[in-house]
């Protein structure tokens, strides 16, 4: 991500409309919509798609039960995202959602519905060509959608669920040109953010929202753990959303890294563990990349609290498995497992295999401050 800052603006445009949208007041509509959500959180996947079904037939000219089908699918896609199996089918979906609203906005220019779910449908199109390294694509899908969320805020601004969109934006739009200062000149063509109005709507949306609730809190999550570094409140509305989605892996482990931030070794170690048990019964979203990172971070705790042996069993199998995942490129993981068992083991006062490993980081691609690290270690023993 860093070498890519100046794309990052893709995300900014791309997420700008990932919201929830306004679906018909009818009270038995409404219930199946919020029961297939919960199922799509939950990775209850079989469930949720009867529960949109059920949207399509009782509302067969309306988009939401396309829209949400859809994201039957996106979930399907973020249990494994480097597996592309899903991709078309996915693609050919969001389309499906865009040609129904274009047909809505064609009889009714300012239909709210057809402009929420189109928006929708677009950013998420933007979100997965962003994640498969599609650049002109999802600048283009965020091109789109920008236009969109503006026009749903100014129809409706009293609707929380299009805070979700707005906030997302003012936010990102602040912090990521600061974070990474080659966007600043592309951040001309675009409205200027406002990072503290950009949290207030997020977490209003989060309070207030009635189908964009969870999905802000989970935003709020990573902004709170990657950018505001304030762990708590990310361990906070972690655990909310673990507790309410107990089997979906991406809330669980995010439990995990904030104990990890916070030095709560314990609490940590307990998380990764129950996260390993689960990879190893086969769990659905529980899948051999997050089993690593259970592993990586349970390494760490056996490292910190002094069980090197411990440490170094669950350090090889973590390199075991990048070895395995890793196709392309060593990722993170590869690297900074290397580096631990080297320090791991000038811990332990083997300092010949210490060095083998450092030398093995140096001949990686950097990874934070990897090779320095393992420079350093090589001049002088990890203390």
């Amino acid at each position: 991500m860093r070498k890519r800052g100046g794309l990052l603006l893709f995300t900014v445009l791309v997420c700008a409309m990932h919201v929830r949208a306004q679906v018909p007041k009818d009270s038995l509509y409404d219930a199946a919509v919020q029961r297939g959500i919960d199922c799509v959180y939950n990775l209850e996947f079989e469930k949720a798609e009867q529960e949109f079904t059920t949207l399509m037939t009782l509302r067969p000219h309306h988009p939401a039960g396309r829209f949400f089908r859809a994201m039957v699918i996106w979930w399907k896609i973020m249990i494994d995202v480097e597996n592309r199996r899903y991709d078309d089918q996915f693609f050919a979906a969001l389309d499906g959602v865009v040609e129904m609203c274009d047909s809505l906005l064609e009889i009714k220019g300012d239909d709210l519905d057809a402009i929420f779910f189109k928006g929708g449908a677009i950013g998420f199109e933007g979100r997965l060509r962003f994640h498969r390294d599609d650049w002109l694509g999802a600048a283009n899908a965020g091109r789109k959608a920008l236009p969109l969320v503006q026009r749903a805020s100014e129809l409706d601004p009293e609707n929380y669920d299009i805070y979700l969109g707005t906030g997302i934006y003012n936010y990102y739009a602040e912090v990521i040109p600061n974070e990474y200062p080659v966007v600043k000149p592309l951040m001309l063509f675009v409205p200027p953010g406002d990072k503290k109005k950009g949290l207030e709507q997020l977490t209003a949306a989060a309070e207030k929202g009635r189908y964009a609730a969870v999905e802000t809190m989970y935003f709020l999550t990573q902004i709170y753990y990657n950018y505001e570094k304030d762990h708590p409140r990310a361990l906070q509305l972690s655990l909310t959303l673990h507790n309410r989605f107990p089997d979906n892996m991406v809330f669980h482990k995010y439990v995990g890294r904030c104990h990890v931030a916070m030095s709560n070794w314990e609490r940590a170690d307990a998380v990764f563990r129950e996260i390993l048990e689960r990879a190893d019964a086969g769990q659905r979203g529980y899948t051999p990349v997050i089993e690593r990172e259970a592993l990586y971070y349970l390494g760490m705790s056996a490292m910190n609290t002094r069980r090197f042996d411990e440490a170094l069993q669950h350090f090889y199998r973590c390199d075991a498995l990048s070895r395995r995942l890793d196709v392309r490129e060593p990722s993170g993981f590869m690297v900074m497992v290397n580096l631990k068992i080297g320090m791991t083991y000038d811990l332990l006062g083997k300092r010949d295999l210490a060095v083998l490993q450092y030398e093995k980081v140096r001949s990686m691609k950097e990874f934070k401050d990897s090779r320095t690290q393992a420079e350093r270690y090589l001049n002088t023993p990890y203390p």
